[in-house]
């Protein structure tokens, strides 16, 4: 498992986290696609997926009180919030986060790789759960009692790089996960044809999968911020 990429005493801080942006935009995925939604990405992830559209979030960022998030947040005007990163779960204060956006009356979304365990996370939070695929090379690091902790308020992604990635997914779907969890595929952007993934899905007769086209890189590409 790679390194951190931010030093852990900072991590630690009882007063901050490290913030890599707080942005507005459309939910891109997930059940709540095309929802405007203010996103708040934190800094630091201990996984190095090949197809990672988010390496700008491993390193630095600015230290933020909870509070300065909540205020940046506000400012939006909605109550929707997702954090994400990187991997939030690596930094102690997001808890704390969550449940302050939850007792403002946020909806609240969480999108963590998998690789940690959920267990602490607010029930109210929509845990939105990866499962890596072996395209990501990163498909050992899963938390496997996390499909355990699962409830149908929460999803699974499946982010597909190639028809190996998608097998792999339909396995999972079929032997380890609960069935009344809501989850997606996601074929790599630019990469895989969504259209790919749509005839495999019917062909192998997933009456409950979702396709997810990452609705944020039609708009506006690979964009941060965006």
């Amino acid at each position: 498992m790679a390194a951190l990429s931010i030093d852990s005493q900072q991590i630690s801080n009882t007063q901050h986290l490290h913030v890599t942006e707080i942005f507005f935009s459309l939910q891109g995925e997930s059940r709540f696609t095309g929802l405007p939604c203010a996103f708040v990405r934190l800094t630091g992830c201990n996984l190095r997926c090949t197809w990672c559209d988010s390496e700008y979030s491993f390193y630095h960022g600015t230290p933020k009180t909870i509070e300065n998030i909540v205020s940046e947040v506000e400012r939006f005007g909605t109550h929707r919030v997702e954090i994400t990163g990187g991997e939030p779960l690596l930094q102690k204060n997001v808890y704390p986060l969550m449940q302050r956006f939850l007792d403002l009356g946020y909806e609240v979304l969480l999108e963590t790789s998998g690789s940690l365990s959920i267990a602490d996370v607010p029930k109210e939070v929509c845990r939105v759960v990866d499962i890596k695929c072996p395209g990501s090379q990163e498909a050992t690091q899963f938390h496997e009692d996390n499909l355990h902790l699962l409830t149908s308020h929460d999803e699974v992604k499946f982010v597909i790089k190639d028809r190996t990635d998608f097998d792999y997914a339909v396995q999972i779907v079929r032997h380890k996960l609960p069935p009344t969890i809501p989850y997606s595929f996601s074929p790599v952007h630019g990469e895989l044809h969504p259209r790919d993934v749509a005839e495999w899905m019917l062909a192998d007769k997933l009456d409950h999968a979702r396709l997810n086209i990452q609705l944020h890189k039609y708009l506006w590409g690979n964009v941060p911020g965006k």
